[in-house]
């Protein structure tokens, strides 16, 4: 994912999670916070509950790269932080990217595809 779509602020990461929405499923949790730009950021977090370096590591890249795959889908203007739950250690790719899809559906995220009705994310 190139530079530009990251989230990489400490204080933005804070704020997204404290005054952003959120959605959950098995595998992660999403919040999201309107940004003001006409391109959507992400940021990619695992806590040690996930496991060690490595199964957070492992964690981050199938969740980057479930979101890259779905990127041309997403909303513009939008703080997209992603969070990984325990569960998603056995996780493989394709599990991962029907979540996120799932995720940000129920969020209201992705664009409306021709011939359907949109649905707009609520910002407050």
């Amino acid at each position: 994912m190139r530079r530009r779509y990251r989230l990489r602020a400490h204080e933005r990461f804070q704020e997204v999670r404290r005054q952003g929405q959120s959605r959950h499923g098995r595998l992660l949790l999403i919040v999201y916070l309107p940004n003001g730009l006409p391109y959507s950021r992400f940021g990619f977090a695992a806590s040690r509950r996930v496991g060690k370096a490595v199964r957070r590591n492992r964690a981050r890249r199938l969740m980057r790269e479930a979101m890259r795959l779905q990127m041309a889908e997403i909303a513009p203007g939008w703080d997209i932080v992603c969070i990984a739950r325990p569960t998603i250690v056995g996780a493989r790719l394709q599990e991962v990217q029907a979540e996120c899809r799932w995720l940000l559906q129920q969020a209201g995220l992705l664009q409306p595809t021709p011939g359907t009705t949109p649905v707009v994310a609520s910002s407050g």
